[in-house]
């Protein structure tokens, strides 16, 4: 694995936050407004991670009417109810602050909305490590994870970032393929919502917030 990087893109939800007693409440109060059963909690635990716009698809069986409707409810719920319970992992703030201090440029990726995963930074006192905040766009027409690389790299670019060895860290097998798709590699954390094989395309899988922070920095 060649070091050192030059820029670092982070996944937030399951790599820096535990945020899904957030999604998971928000997802509760959807479906009941939907008038649809509501899965069991490890069910629920599914759409955490993954576009959302695809989950209601692929777990619910929602067609594109539904899932927008879906879209619209969950984000309503969500801006009130989705910071609550949400948990940092211990040793992120310290890693993220080593990182800035070490004039590495460093990109929020996310799946989520720009919005709320800023607010989600804010309330952690978070955002200042970051020299870029990319995510979803509103209208999910940027929702994938390689849609999100792609404007997370074009920002690191336009902020002075050395992007000749740019690396991904992310806890789901949507972080590794979406990097992959501009040549960017993933360094998978073990802590978050992926299972152990969907780690098979990353360069290494950690499981510690130590372990990571020897990957990042000389």
């Amino acid at each position: 694995m060649q070091k050192p990087w030059t820029c670092v893109l982070f996944d937030l939800d399951g790599t820096i936050a535990d945020s899904a007693p957030g999604i998971t409440a928000t997802l509760v109060l959807m479906f009941k407004e939907l008038g649809m059963p509501v899965p069991p909690s490890n069910e629920l635990l599914r759409y955490v991670g993954p576009p959302i716009l695809d989950a209601f698809h692929d777990f619910a069986g929602m067609n594109k009417e539904k899932a927008e409707r879906a879209l619209e409810i969950y984000r309503r719920f969500y801006l009130e109810n989705g910071t609550k319970g949400v948990r940092i992992y211990r040793g992120i703030p310290s890693l993220l602050r080593a990182l800035h201090n070490s004039e590495l440029k460093i990109s929020l990726a996310t799946s989520k909305p720009e919005k709320p995963a800023r607010a989600l930074l804010d309330a952690n006192d978070l955002t200042k490590y970051f020299d870029v905040i990319a995510g979803a766009s509103v209208d999910e027409t940027r929702s994938t994870k390689a849609d999100v690389v792609a404007v997370a790299l074009q920002r690191l670019h336009r902020a002075g970032a050395d992007l000749s060895r740019p690396v991904m860290v992310g806890d789901r097998d949507y972080d590794i393929e979406g990097a992959a798709e501009h040549d960017v590699p993933t360094i998978f954390v073990e802590w978050g919502y992926g299972v152990p094989s969907e780690a098979r395309q990353a360069i290494a899988s950690v499981e510690s917030v130590a372990e990571l922070r020897g990957l990042l920095l000389p």
